[in-house]
């Protein structure tokens, strides 16, 4: 792992920071536009979810690019696509206007889902390949601690419903920051390869690895070129004989995975407030500012989850820890269902609910959260690597576009406690279906994990 790893890491990871900052924010700022434009349950959840629904098309759709015209020209074209649409949720008019804006904002928050794990993937040695993707993934936590910081500061210097208009544009200032360290990331070796640049992939490669290379001739030419247009959004290929197995164990356990990490996520600023820390006196401005604490306080464990996630991902194996995370997240839900149906609800059984969201926030960035995130980098080839990974990415997003929508509902129709009882059985679901379909990247080469039988850059040390 050179320094140009280590940069090109950075570089290719940071865009997951800004989805994990959306990700929280919008949280935040759900009560403050349900009041500035008064507007009901299903269509705070269509805020919620307007986002996530567009990462569904960048990721499916669009992902798929990266195949076609490479990972870095992408890299290019998503982040402004987020400055853009951020700025304009500043000035949305209407509920309908800012769902729209946000819908656009998420198809590049998608986009660049499968460009950087795909990109990552490609240039990430072997030995230590699980552990820098969990570790770029685990940037999301620093995006939701960064909508943490700036959702109390905002809150607390601007009590007013109108300030959710500054949270959700303060994203563009890290967008920025991106767009510009981003502008001299090379193209993927492996891309160049399967495309006929054999000269730039020798050159990128032996810059990072820091002796010559070579291609080899086996895999100068594509299998079959990537699919276009809706094609690409249905990927009927990743459902072929060789590839079903792994389409399955990667886009279900991800979209059972999201169901419960963005309902969950999102909504723990308003569990938190129904469950525990709603006074009898309390506006719901005050309520807003003490659940936006008390969750900034218990997303100390994701970070923790995460960290534990890049020290065992390379010994224990991606598999191992998304089972044991799933297993404890569900355990976790059924504590804070439990906790809010015992008498006197959450309110009055604190140390249950402290209990259940650090137990939920660790195991899940510990196992599924980052685990399924690199396996989809990892389990396809290279020329269908962006479109898997788009296709799962999409999946996700569904189910998470699916949680954020339903929870709002389901809360004031079925209860607060049925419902976490519900999210846990779709951890149980998740568990079983990457008990059965299960495929270890463990100690393997990308072409060794994926079927392939040779490498696309093949090292070779010049005699001396």
């Amino acid at each position: 792992m050179s320094r140009l790893h280590v940069r090109f890491w950075l570089l290719a990871g940071l865009g997951i920071l800004l989805d994990g900052f959306d990700f929280f924010i919008i949280g935040v700022a759900n009560p403050l536009i349900a009041d500035d434009f008064g507007i009901s349950s299903a269509e705070k959840g269509l805020v919620s979810a307007a986002a996530i629904v567009g990462a569904v098309f960048g990721a499916g759709l669009l992902g798929p690019l990266g195949d076609k015209i490479g990972r870095r020209r992408i890299f290019k074209f998503d982040l402004w696509l987020f400055v853009v649409f951020s700025l304009l949720c500043i000035f949305a008019w209407d509920v309908w206007s800012l769902i729209a804006f946000r819908f656009v904002l998420g198809i590049a928050i998608g986009l660049d889902y499968p460009i950087a794990a795909s990109y990552l993937a490609e240039i990430l040695p072997s030995k230590t390949r699980g552990r820098w993707l969990v570790g770029a993934f685990s940037l999301q936590a620093g995006g939701i601690l960064l909508g943490a910081i700036v959702g109390v500061l905002v809150l607390v210097a601007l009590p007013d419903v109108g300030s959710w208009r500054l949270m959700l544009g303060f994203g563009v200032v890290p967008a920025l920051l991106i767009i510009w360290l981003r502008r001299e990331v090379p193209e993927s070796p492996r891309w160049l390869a399967q495309n006929g640049r054999e000269e730039e992939a020798c050159e990128v490669a032996e810059t990072l690895c820091g002796h010559p290379v070579s291609v080899t001739s086996a895999d100068r030419d594509r299998a079959e070129p990537p699919p276009e247009g809706l094609r690409a959004f249905l990927q009927p290929q990743l459902f072929s004989r060789r590839y079903r197995r792994r389409t399955i164990f990667t886009a279900v356990p991800w979209f059972l995975m999201d169901i419960a990490t963005y309902g969950v996520g999102i909504f723990t600023p308003t569990l938190l407030a129904a469950m525990a820390l709603a006074g009898p006196d309390a506006t719901f401005l005050s309520d807003d500012i003490a659940s936006t604490k008390g969750t900034a306080a218990l997303d100390v464990f994701l970070v923790i989850g995460f960290a534990c996630a890049i020290l065992l991902v390379d010994r224990l194996g991606r598999v191992r820890l998304q089972l044991i995370g799933f297993a404890v997240m569900a355990v976790a839900l059924c504590i804070l269902g439990f906790a809010e149906g015992l008498d006197g609800g959450g309110d009055q059984h604190i140390a249950l609910v402290l209990i259940g969201f650090a137990l939920f926030n660790t195991f899940m960035n510990l196992g599924p959260n980052a685990t399924t995130f690199a396996l989809p980098a990892e389990v396809f080839p290279s020329e269908v690597r962006a479109a898997g990974h788009g296709f799962a990415a999409a999946c996700a997003k569904l189910g998470a576009a699916l949680g954020v929508f339903l929870f709002p509902l389901l809360i004031d129709d079925i209860g607060t406690s049925a419902l976490l009882f519900v999210v846990a059985g779709a951890c149980v679901l998740a568990f079983l279906v990457t008990l059965v379909f299960q495929i270890e990247p463990l100690g393997q080469s990308l072409e060794e994990v994926s079927g392939d039988e040779l490498a696309a850059i093949a090292p070779r040390v010049s005699p001396p």
